[in-house]
């Protein structure tokens, strides 16, 4: 592997692994906090996340210049691992706001809607095999 790509890989592994990590806590942290009747740490983790992520890149392309390999680290290992859920929401909302406004509400409810039916075919396939 090529030195670049080797520094890529080690740089997403790094932020993918304090992601992940942030993830599993902060959900056992909320679990003992409300409970787990509802899947509250998700939806914190989904949300903050998506935050996090529209802050973030928002930030390194209009207001700072800062070195390419941090958005590797952070957007696509720390918070890619976090929640992928920041990442579908913040290229659909991009679409919006370019004028793209139904490429981007397709992504934004297709995905949500077809993601919750790939699940249930995915129990369905499960509870069958």
């Amino acid at each position: 592997m090529r030195s670049k790509h080797m520094e890529t890989f080690l740089l997403i592994s790094f932020g993918a692994i304090l992601g992940a990590n942030l993830r599993y806590w902060l959900n056992i942290w909320v679990v003992e906090r409300v409970g787990a009747a509802f899947p509250y740490g998700t939806l914190l983790i989904n949300l903050t996340g998506s935050f996090i992520l529209g802050v973030f890149l928002t930030l390194i392309t209009e207001c700072f210049v800062v070195d390419a390999r941090w958005r590797v680290l952070v957007a696509v290992g720390f918070l890619g691992s976090y929640t992928t859920f920041s990442s579908y929401t913040y290229e659909s909302v991009n679409l919006i706001l370019k004028g793209q406004a139904w490429p981007g509400m397709l992504n934004l409810f297709g995905s949500s809607f077809l993601g919750g039916v790939a699940v249930v075919l995915g129990v369905l396939f499960a509870r069958i095999s």
